[in-house]
């Protein structure tokens, strides 16, 4: 059974910095897509960032390019999600996703992810 645990949130300064991990048990983390969505209250969850299963090729949103990273320590059974030069809209709760069918074409789509965490709460003030 895969879980996914995601830790790191937190309430931050516009400007600043904060890095969330998720961590994954289970042998299926090796070779599965990572994603990491958000969710602002009274939206819809949209994706934010993925990485293959070799860390390789990140994508990301618009809005996000250039502020944030998106990593993966194999090892360890841990995706990373470094964010700078945080904003007030980049608040929401932040969540971790696995697809370990690996569907490249769909990497930023949320109904393509198999497993989910329970998410991490990230506020910006301005």
């Amino acid at each position: 059974q895969v879980q996914l645990v995601e830790s790191g949130g937190g309430l931050v300064q516009a400007g600043g910095s904060l890095r969330l991990s998720c961590a994954a048990s289970g042998r299926a983390f090796m070779s599965s897509i990572m994603g990491w969505f958000r969710q602002a209250p009274g939206k819809e969850r949209v994706f934010v960032a993925a990485v293959n299963w070799n860390g390789a090729s990140p994508t990301y949103t618009d809005s996000v390019k250039g502020r944030f990273t998106i990593s993966r320590d194999n090892a360890k059974n841990t995706v990373y999600l470094q964010m700078n030069s945080l904003k007030p809209e980049d608040t929401a709760v932040y969540f971790c996703a696995m697809d370990p069918r690996r569907n490249y074409r769909r990497t930023t789509d949320a109904t393509n992810y198999d497993y989910w965490g329970q998410g991490t709460q990230v506020t910006v003030s301005s």
